[in-house]
């Protein structure tokens, strides 16, 4: 027979590929995989988590579990996974706190985001909506807040989740651009600072959409703007806040991580099938209902979405002075 020179060429270089591809990844998975979720069950990382655990489990052919660690503000949880084996059986769903914000808020935890975790993609992002309670709050709109906040400076009040919450560093960030006096009443979670609003005891509350949205429609909350880059389908008639005061951006985002040591062949892999569940038509509508936006990257991408992003929240966190609580 004779040798075919392309041939023998393109022969050699699969060889290359697959001998420099360990042997676990080409396998991979061949048990159980565990994603880990930093706060409790419910919430908008949860059920994404489950929606993906679902796909995931389909297409890989194993069991993919979700598994719930909250506490400590999502540090349980994102210690856990840095701690973990390298192997992509122990993964975690990773909100801007968690990675970019407590990492600044904490100095002295156990671990170090960009020593000890790798990025897999970015899963998606919530818009967050400015709502007021109607009984107190005479605004309108965001410009009309902004006045009545400047004209009585420390008079009104904003419900957040607790120190480095996104709604706290949002309203930090509302404050900052407006030159206005706030006063943060936070709490031990989005629940009860949602039930004091409902209830007239603060005044407003950047609040997650999904969360807000049954109280907007009855009535119960006025919104006035987004705080995301372009309206929200589900409040198609609410602006955005950046409509009004421009550049304002402070959507909550979610991730995916795992350990450093992961195998970056693994990575790529999780990567891939993450992505192709989230542009499933199903997957995305029930992701739109509660609220959540798909929208994905690679792994070298969303490392550098964390990394930019805890640059950006240091400085809130050092103009506002923002303590751990």
């Amino acid at each position: 027979m004779k040798f075919n020179p392309g041939t023998g060429m393109l022969a050699l270089c699969l060889a290359t590929v697959i001998i420099g591809v360990p042997a676990s990844a080409q396998t991979y998975p061949t048990k159980p995989i565990h994603i880990v979720v930093p706060l409790p069950p419910g919430g908008s990382n949860d059920v994404l988590a489950r929606i993906l655990a679902q796909k995931m489990s389909e297409s890989f052919g194993q069991p993919v579990i979700v598994e719930n660690k909250p506490g400590a503000a999502g540090n349980i949880a994102t210690d856990f996974i840095a701690r973990a084996e390298g192997d992509g059986y122990s993964i975690a769903v990773a909100p801007n706190q968690t990675v970019a914000v407590n990492p600044v808020l904490y100095p002295r935890l156990p671990f170090e985001v960009s020593r000890d975790l790798t990025g897999i993609t970015l899963l998606g992002r919530v818009p967050m909506v400015l709502v007021v309670s109607p009984g107190k709050v005479a605004a309108t709109s965001v410009a009309e807040l902004i006045a009545l906040a400047k004209a009585n400076p420390e008079k009104l009040s904003y419900a957040s989740a607790g120190s480095g919450s996104p709604q706290h560093m949002a309203a930090e960030v509302f404050k900052s651009m407006t030159g206005t006096r706030i006063t943060q009443i936070p709490y031990k979670g989005s629940a009860p600072a949602l039930v004091d609003l409902l209830g007239g005891n603060v005044d407003m509350m950047f609040c997650p959409i999904n969360s807000a949205l049954p109280f907007i429609r009855s009535g119960k909350l006025r919104a006035l703007g987004t705080s995301g880059a372009k309206r929200v389908e589900l409040l198609p008639k609410v602006p955005t806040i950046a409509e009004t005061l421009p550049n304002f951006e402070s959507d909550i985002w979610i991730g995916m991580v795992a350990p450093a040591k992961t195998p970056p062949a693994i990575i790529n892999k999780l990567n891939a099938e993450l992505r192709r569940s989230l542009a499933l038509p199903d997957v995305q509508g029930k992701l739109a209902e509660q609220g959540i936006y798909a929208e994905t990257s690679t792994p070298q991408e969303f490392t550098r979405l964390i990394a930019s992003d805890q640059k950006r929240w240091a400085e809130v966190i050092r103009a506002a002075n923002i303590k751990q609580e």
